[in-house]
């Protein structure tokens, strides 16, 4: 029996619930996983079913079927195949923690994406990328030539028909237009402190002030630098006797982890953006010890 994923967005009315689970019992559906939002504040309903098909229809008749409801509520609604993996494109400058824990995770398969390549403005991992049989892209960016490199960097994406760019600590700043057009289809993880220390030497800046927690936030990349909506944020604490040295150690650490939960809500289609936040659901039953990461 095949396993599907419904996502819907639209504004809060009255019936979505009866009209959806009314049309799914039609079809000889079985919702096996349900969750919903309803924003007082923005009127907007989130909602993300996963169903099982037990009379065996297509994914298009239930697709073209389900148009009526989707029209009525006015919804944004996708209907999916749940093991459909996702084409997700890497992109890395210099430091490769967050490249290699994705690249192992993909591998022992808590992952399930398809990496369709790696872009870097380095050659620092081309051979770790091209033993594991991934194509590897080196694109350099000054100021100059930026134009070109992101109109090389959107090449690939056709290319590879990337559903999904994931910055894995990749240095530098995309452009409003490339933000605009990929919107909701990029990941950047930030390595964020509370107090916030911008510009250079982050974990040098947090030792100095004695902090005693450290974290990370992955959000979806906008115009706006570091300030996209947040899918995943995690924290370590520290203590005096750590070094600047032991601080970078542990924030790596947490980057990694958080940046491959958010990947994983994301290709999961737990993720729905909501104004500057985002709505993420959490894991399906049955599914949970494959999806918590870290």
């Amino acid at each position: 029996m095949k396993s599907h994923i419904l996502t819907i967005t639209c504004r809060s009315t009255t019936g979505i619930i009866a009209a959806v689970s009314g049309f799914l019992a039609e079809k000889g559906c079985n919702i096996t996983d349900s969750s919903q939002f309803d924003d007082l504040e923005t009127g907007l309903f989130f909602m993300r079913l996963v169903f099982i098909s037990e009379e065996g229809v297509k994914l298009d008749e239930l697709r073209e079927g389900f148009e009526p409801v989707a029209k009525r509520f006015e919804m944004t609604a996708e209907i999916g195949d749940s093991d459909e993996r996702m084409k997700v494109l890497l992109m890395v400058s210099r430091f490769g923690h967050c490249l290699n824990d994705l690249l192992y995770r993909w591998k022992i398969g808590a992952l399930p994406i398809d990496i369709v390549g790696v872009v870097s403005n380095h050659f620092d991992y081309q051979k770790v990328v091209v033993n594991h049989d991934i194509p590897f892209h080196c694109i350099k960016v000054t100021k100059e030539n930026k134009p070109k490199a992101e109109a090389q960097l959107m090449e690939i994406v056709e290319q590879t028909g990337a559903e999904l760019i994931v910055l894995a600590r990749y240095m530098q700043v995309l452009s409003d237009a490339l933000c605009k057009k990929m919107s909701g289809k990029i990941i950047n993880i930030h390595h964020s402190f509370l107090p916030s220390f911008k510009g250079a030497n982050p974990y040098k800046q947090a030792y100095e002030r004695g902090v005693k927690l450290i974290g990370a936030t992955a959000h979806y990349v906008t115009a706006d630098l570091d300030e996209g909506p947040i899918i995943e944020q995690d924290i370590a604490r520290i203590t005096h006797a750590q070094s600047a040295e032991d601080y970078v150690s542990i924030g790596r650490d947490v980057e990694s982890q958080v940046l491959a939960r958010a990947v994983h809500a994301h290709i999961h289609h737990r993720c729905f953006i909501n104004g500057n936040r985002v709505v993420v659901f959490p894991p399906s039953p049955g599914s949970y010890a494959s999806e918590r990461m870290g």
